[in-house]
């Protein structure tokens, strides 16, 4: 008779149970203050790794309970919330996206990869390395991390797509370079990477056309079944699959999950696959952010603080220096450049790859490994700072760089909205579909890009700062619309602007009726609470669908609507009732 299974702390599932604890603590709390869980799973690796508390289980055994006992036992599933991020990215994409980057990903990409692993491969080379080892040190600190980059920002802005496009390089960047690196040192040999390159390439074509034929049929049969259990491991074996067939050509596995995420982009099921499969994503990942945590030996730090400390400095500062430069010459604004070019600053998980490859090689000796290993491990920990501090310098140069150049006729009397979000862009809509002139005042410079790339008539500007609406004529305009999501930056606005503007029309965005009193009495001619009208109509879906008659629908929707008036009267210190609505259609019809 077989005996029951035995718990024991240090066994692979006691190792698990840790995870899952943490991870259960540290998303929570961290999103409680709103800060990223990435800084919470590395310090909860470094607080149970074995340099920690690890370290302490001889003295204390209990420990051995909220410990990690085989750190390298975990490696496999950082390896695959790697694998799981890179599929996640392909989703994102498909070809269609990725072929209009292509300038981005083969010539920005390039750029920054090369330029970057030269510049710092020559200044090992200049501290005594000899030229192979800087140059394969260079190549292991250019590279930037995938899997925390992406996780802080969003591919959909300016400074995303960047980083997308210069991680997209490195990725596909890997092979070659470990390639290298093998030819380099001792043993390696050109046929066999030629031979490698070969197979790999036939791997890639095969699984590209074997995608498009298959994925469809097997996705469409899964989906028929409606069994969300097998959807699910319908798209974990695509993922598993061709992360296999390029890891066994020679390839890294992470090109099979970047493919399997393109392929399956381009079938109708790729946002059902992408919300099935987030969950292992972030666990994955938050396993190989405990491992990075794990890595780090504090002690060892410290007896080498000012080393640490100096080589993280340079390697942050060139790969900064280079990314920043590089785009500026390609023409992208200055505060876009500072942001992307500091979130790009640290080392990546693949740098670690690559110190093994030149570690297993020859070309870096074990000690200097082991260096490198905990400046990259350091550099990982604070990339969610660095993105804050690129976020807050580039928001600061673009506040500091003066209005974009209104090229509008300022004769014509226009209306100026400030605020070019979501609903700034429908009000241009409306005035643009009726002739109405307007210009669009944003601080926000990715939207102002990306409105002029549409074709609205926009600027960049903080309404706030003194001077920025005197140089679009306030004076003369004939409306000012206030559309942002600010209340209190709104209310004051609106105070200054009365108080210069005593005829000027003033139409707000509020988000209730007591925000709509607020800004009545500050001044505002019309203020329009988004969350009132939304909340009438949706009654009035509501109560139709139950079968109330229409006439008593709208009597309550009319009786509603007058109390929110009287309510915004009163709290507003307004003589009379203010209009929220002007009588539907429905309304009409049924008076």
């Amino acid at each position: 008779m077989a005996s029951p299974i035995e718990f024991a702390p240090n066994s692979p599932l006691g190792d698990a149970l840790v995870i899952l604890g943490a991870a259960g603590l540290v998303i929570p709390l961290f999103a409680r203050f709103r800060i990223t869980p990435v800084i919470g799973f590395i310090l909860v690796g470094m607080l149970v790794g074995p340099f920690g508390l690890g370290a302490k289980v001889e003295d204390i055994p209990w420990l051995s309970y909220v410990t990690i006992s085989d750190p390298a036992g975990l490696a496999p599933y950082a390896e695959f919330g790697i694998v799981m991020l890179l599929f996640s990215v392909g989703l994102e994409l498909s070809f269609g996206r990725l072929w209009t980057m292509r300038r981005l990903v083969f010539g920005l990409g390039a750029l920054e990869l090369i330029i970057g692993a030269l510049l710092i491969g020559a200044v090992l080379f200049a501290m005594g390395n000899s030229l192979p080892t800087g140059l394969a040190l260079g190549l292991a600190l250019a590279l930037s991390s995938t899997a925390l980059v992406l996780k802080i920002t969003d591919t959909r802005t300016p400074v995303g797509r960047a980083a997308l496009s210069m991680l997209l390089f490195e990725d596909i960047a890997l092979v070659p370079i470990i390639f290298l690196l093998g030819a380099m040192g001792s043993g390696g040999e050109g046929a066999d990477i030629w031979r490698t390159l070969m197979i790999g390439g036939l791997t890639v074509g095969a699984l590209m056309v074997g995608g498009r034929l298959f994925l469809p049929i097997l996705f469409a049969q899964a989906a028929r079944t409606k069994s969300p259990e097998l959807f699910l491991a319908a798209s974990l074996l695509v993922v598993i699959v061709a992360a296999l067939a390029t890891g066994a050509s020679g390839l890294s596995p992470i090109v099979g999950a970047l493919i399997a995420g393109l392929l399956i982009a381009e079938t109708d099921y790729a946002g059902e696959v992408e919300s099935m499969t987030e969950p292992f994503k972030g666990l994955a990942l938050g396993v190989f952010l405990i491992t990075v945590g794990m890595s780090l030996d504090l002690d060892q730090v410290w007896n080498r603080i000012w080393e640490v400390t100096l080589a993280v400095v340079a390697v942050l500062g060139i790969k900064a220096i280079v990314t920043g430069t590089i785009l500026r010459m390609m023409g992208a604004r200055a505060g876009m450049s500072t942001e992307t070019g500091i979130l790009m600053a640290s080392p990546s998980e693949t740098t670690l790859i690559v110190l093994g490859t030149a570690t297993s090689v020859g070309l870096i000796n074990s000690d200097a490994a082991q260096f490198w290993q905990i400046v990259t491990a350091l550099g990982l920990t604070i990339t969610p700072l660095l993105a804050k501090l690129g976020k807050r310098l580039g928001s600061r140069i673009d506040r500091a760089a003066p209005a974009t150049e209104d090229s509008g006729d300022d004769t014509v009397p226009r209306a100026i909205i400030i605020g070019f979000g979501r609903v700034g862009r429908m009000v241009a809509d409306m005035l643009r579909n009726h002739d109405k002139p307007f210009i669009a005042l944003d601080a926000d410079a990715d939207i102002i890009a990306q409105g002029a790339r549409d074709g609205y008539p926009v600027v960049f500007g903080d309404a706030a700062r003194g001077g920025v609406l005197g140089h679009l004529h306030v004076d003369r305009a004939s409306a000012v619309i206030l559309t942002m999501d600010e209340p209190y930056s709104m209310q004051r606005l609106v105070r200054n602007l009365r108080g210069q503007y005593p005829d000027l029309p003033i139409i707000a965005r509020a988000r209730d009726a007591s925000h709509a009193a607020l800004l009545y009495k500050a001044g505002a001619s019309t203020a329009v609470p988004e969350t009132l009208e939304s909340s009438l109509q949706l009654s009035e879906a509501v109560l139709v669908d139950l079968g109330v008659p229409m006439g008593f629908v709208i009597a309550s929707i009319h009786e509603k609507r007058d109390e929110f008036r009287a309510q915004i009267m009163e709290e507003g210190g307004l003589d009379e009732k203010p209009k929220l609505k002007s009588a539907s259609m429905r309304e009409r019809v049924t008076e």
